[in-house]
């Protein structure tokens, strides 16, 4: 009789548990999670502890993957901010919405440009606002903020599906920091300052022979030429002069609130911010997407993190950011959120290999993987981390080899929140559910495309019966100097002209096995090597087929500062305020 009431006691427990697992499992996967997305700026797949790196300490993000899946093969659709960004929020390649350039302006250079993600191009963020979610974007944006006049806000976040923005319209730059060497279009500016010093050279000949009478020349020229020159000068130095209080501003929805803004407060800042929207919408559903700041140059790092690490300045920044992630996930924790919240890390493209300082290191690392921000189609341009985690949905402490996208959160968040896709354009991302859940062993890209600008520089074909992942390089870029495997001394590598070397037939390789792509194939070691090539061509032409003309969002037209798009918190052009105050803590 004991045995028997044993028997009975303990099929009814086991039966309790399957269905109370069952049901809870349903129950999660059936309401709305709150999707909370962090995203870093320039970090490289290397410099993080569950990447592989055992020197920067990560224990934030480490903890991510432990308690959730960690994807090795995710892959950015552009290697630079703006292009790559586009992608994520819109699903598609950015050549798609006009965000992918054919010059050498390949991210929007100023607040006051009229260049950015088109009105008609939807995000993630617009459709899970349809499907009753609080939007909100902390961090970064660097997508545009007016088309016509300085108030019409038409590239702005608040436009495209975010009910809340506060955060940096632009990007970091050295400019943004006294005392660091200017950033923005060296190269330009270096010419410009030519020009104005042959044009002075040239009114101050002219005038001098004037007067001891070597050169005949009326009076009305020389002021013409006068003229010229100053409003030459003038227009250089209005623009090129003032690029931190014209770009490194902070924006509270539509209003400026920092002009320029002050870095040493700008990482209190954004966690106060991250952390209270999560307060204020504790009862969800809520899309939160951090944009970090970090870790981009000039790396501002506050003084609680500064000399802690072993990797310098760099490494310091990618602490304090880890720092950042722990404290917004403890929110969660705090608000009971946890178990009710998809949350994902990634990084917008790779590590930034050029950025030095004399012998001093200011970009990420990248591993294994050849290349660096800029490079279209090596894999260390494009290839970064990828972390989900969703407790009791998502298995902890699995990792995923299967090629992925940035652009697979889109759909991915819009499944999650009950949403249906747009129809009437094509989507390339996927859904990840099924992968992430283990339910789908294989992922569905079968080719990825990898541009640099608008130029296609590189194809990747996965081959699921066999498991080979070939990737055919068209175009590489040259680096400086020769071998160096970066293009030192130019900023980051250029995507067409002198600067790269055309490939017929392709470079192929096969990174299943040969990761670092340190070997091309060729029809003598490689058997397939034409068949491959062939099938790659193939793709390149139906997927070229899928593009429609559409307006180049980074034209040399839209790059340009134009003063009269300017956002400014005064009357311009008196711009600068501080509505902030010390109210930084959280």
């Amino acid at each position: 009789v004991i045995l028997l009431c044993f028997r009975r006691y303990l099929l009814t427990a086991l039966t309790s548990c399957l269905f109370w697992n069952t049901f809870g499992l349903s129950a999660a996967m059936d309401s709305k999670p709150n999707i909370l997305l962090f995203l870093a700026d320039d970090l490289g797949i290397g410099d993080i502890g569950c990447y592989g790196n055992n020197t920067i300490r990560t224990p934030n993000i480490d903890r991510l993957a432990r308690e959730g899946v960690k994807l090795t093969q995710h892959i950015a659709a552009a290697p630079l901010c703006t292009p790559s960004r586009a992608a994520f929020l819109t699903g598609r390649y950015p050549i798609r919405s006009g965000m992918a350039s054919s010059n050498r302006y390949r991210a929007l250079q100023w607040n006051a440009g009229s260049g950015g993600l088109p009105a008609n191009e939807t995000t993630f963020a617009r459709l899970l606002q349809q499907q009753g979610y609080t939007t909100g974007l902390i961090g970064k944006w660097h997508q545009g903020v007016n088309c016509e006049s300085f108030n019409d806000h038409c590239h702005h976040p608040l436009n495209h599906g975010f009910d809340y923005f506060y955060g940096m319209p632009f990007t970091l730059l050295n400019n943004c920091q006294e005392n660091k060497p200017p950033e923005l279009d060296v190269a330009l500016q270096a010419k410009l300052w030519v020009y104005n010093q042959i044009i002075t050279l040239a009114v101050l000949t002219l005038t001098a022979g004037k007067l001891t009478g070597l050169i005949s020349i009326r009076w009305k020229i020389i002021a013409c030429f006068t003229l010229v020159g100053g409003l030459f000068f003038i227009s250089w130095y209005s623009s090129y002069g003032f690029v931190q209080y014209w770009n490194c501003i902070l924006m509270r929805n539509h209003d400026v609130t920092e002009q320029p803004m002050r870095l040493e407060r700008t990482a209190s800042l954004m966690l106060k911010e991250a952390v209270s929207f999560i307060k204020r919408n504790r009862h969800g559903p809520f899309l939160l997407f951090v944009s970090f700041l970090h870790v981009h140059t000039p790396l501002f790092t506050t003084a609680k993190f500064l000399g802690k690490s072993r990797h310098g300045l760099y490494g310091d920044n990618v602490e304090e950011m880890d720092w950042m992630v722990g404290k917004i996930l403890d929110s969660l924790d705090k608000e009971g959120l946890k178990n009710h919240t998809f949350t994902y890390f990634a990084s917008d493209h790779g590590g930034h290999l050029e950025a030095q300082d004399g012998s001093a290191q200011l970009g990420g690392w990248n591993g294994i993987y050849k290349g660096g921000k800029g490079m279209g189609g090596w894999e260390g341009g494009i290839r970064v981390p990828g972390v989900f985690r969703w407790p009791g949905v998502l298995p902890s402490g699995t990792v995923i080899d299967e090629p992925t996208s940035l652009m697979d959160i889109y759909p991915t968040v819009v499944h999650l929140a009950g949403g249906i896709l747009p129809q009437d354009r094509v989507i390339d991302g996927r859904n990840l559910v099924p992968l992430l859940r283990g339910r789908a062993q294989k992922s569905e890209h079968k080719f990825l495309f990898h541009y640099c600008g608008s130029y296609l520089h590189a194809v990747r074909w996965y081959q699921k019966d066999s498991g080979a992942i070939w990737k055919a390089h068209y175009v590489t870029p040259v680096f400086h100097p020769p071998g160096a495997g970066a293009c030192y001394g130019k900023g980051i590598c250029p995507c067409f002209g002198e600067g790269v070397t055309h490939h017929d037939p392709p470079l192929l390789f096969d990174l299943s096995r040969d990761p670092s792509e340190a070997k091309p194939l060729t029809a003598d070691t490689e058997p397939l090597f034409h068949t491959v090539i062939r099938k790659i061509g193939r793709a390149v032409e139906e997927h070229r087929r899928t593009l429609t003309p559409v307006p180049e969002q980074l034209s040399l037209y839209n790059a340009v500062w134009k003063p009269w798009l300017q956002p400014c918190c005064g009357t311009f052009p008196f711009c600068w305020c501080d509505k902030e105050g010390d109210s930084t803590q959280v």
